[in-house]
């Protein structure tokens, strides 16, 4: 990701306020004042810079309004926020990729958000491979999403394509090949 890009998801996903931006409780913000406080910080990017940045952006982690006006995290947001997305019918299987390191603390309480306002999981183990690579060795678990979803649990698809729920329970993770998640 680039130094504009890595920059932007920090303001919109975790820190509006060190650049004097509000978001709405949508977690929207007037693409006009996000470019004049951007400059005001010290770190100018033109409108065409912006539309550069999340047109690249790897994971697709931001989203422009319809209109253009508007510009959003995907996904990821370290505060609540309502995304305004409808609890859809996850696949049988989603994946989380974490570090090794993690595993004791995730099969003693489950996955839980953890700074983030919802558990992130992935549609394929490569995506999750490369999220779990972030944090150290990489290992890939299983939820059995479908399971949850019977069980009553929620989830949504964010913009960029990752589910989202509140908690995953312990009992929901394992590891394994996905043929045996179901």
């Amino acid at each position: 990701m680039s130094k504009n890009g890595r920059f932007l998801s920090m303001i919109l996903r975790h820190k509006p306020h060190e650049i004097g931006l509000e978001l709405d409780k949508n977690a929207w913000a007037n693409v006009d004042e996000l470019l004049a406080r951007l400059n005001k910080a010290g770190r100018a990017m033109t409108r065409t810079e912006l539309e550069e940045v999340v047109s690249t952006s790897d994971k697709k982690r931001f989203t422009l309004s319809p209109d253009g006006m508007r510009i959003r995290a995907a996904q990821g947001h370290s505060f609540p926020v309502d995304l305004s997305l409808e609890a859809q019918t996850p696949p049988a299987t989603l994946f989380h990729g974490t570090a090794r390191k993690n595993l004791d603390s995730i099969f003693a309480t489950g996955l839980e958000p953890r700074g983030r306002d919802q558990v992130h999981l992935s549609i394929d183990v490569e995506t999750a491979t490369r999220v779990g690579a972030r944090h150290g060795k990489p290992v890939v678990l299983l939820v059995s999403s479908h399971r949850m979803y019977q069980d009553g649990f929620l989830f949504y698809q964010a913009d960029n394509g990752v589910w989202l729920t509140d908690k995953v329970p312990v009992g929901y993770v394992s590891f394994g090949s996905a043929d045996n998640a179901s």
